[in-house]
């Protein structure tokens, strides 16, 4: 057997069992990603996290004013030191961020998911404080980013039930 039949044997292999299973990807038709899509209202932002936080959310599952189901959050950060230089000055900071998120059926005011998500990064603080505060602004865009396609993964996985 040459190598590029043995390929796709193990290709076919692979595949075999997520046929098996029921296997649906999530944007392929009937997959829950046109279930969410446009679907769930987001609650307005109030801070410069949450419009963070909300622009990638509905980048990722598009904006719905109105929609049937409202995806309510609630974000903590926190910041610590992460690396000491000699001089005992602090020169890279931790920032963490947990988001716990509720989502609602509009129409009955039902929880129909909820969980909490989790993620941290970090940034240089320099003997500038320009560069520091642009620094810091910088982490928490990316912190509310990857915290939210935590959830939207999240919703994705979970929407079989509710959607």
């Amino acid at each position: 057997m040459s190598l590029s039949d043995r390929r796709q044997f193990l290709a076919l292999l692979g595949v075999a069992p997520l046929a098996a299973c029921g296997f649906t990807p999530v944007y392929g038709p009937g997959g829950t990603g046109s279930a969410v899509q446009g679907r769930v209202a987001i609650a307005a932002p109030d801070d410069p996290l949450s419009f963070s936080l909300v622009a990638r959310l509905e980048d990722r599952i598009g904006r719905a004013s109105g929609g049937p189901y409202l995806l309510s959050y609630r974000i903590e950060t926190s910041e610590s030191a992460l690396a000491l230089a000699e001089t005992d000055d602090i020169n890279r900071i931790n920032l963490s961020g947990a988001i716990a998120y509720t989502v609602t059926d509009t129409a009955s005011d039902m929880q129909v998911q909820a969980g909490e998500v989790s993620t941290f990064t970090a940034y240089a603080s320099s003997g500038s404080p320009v560069a520091t505060a642009a620094a810091r602004r910088d982490a928490q865009e990316r912190l509310m980013i990857a915290l939210a396609d935590q959830i939207v993964a999240r919703l994705l996985a979970g929407a079989d039930a509710w959607a």
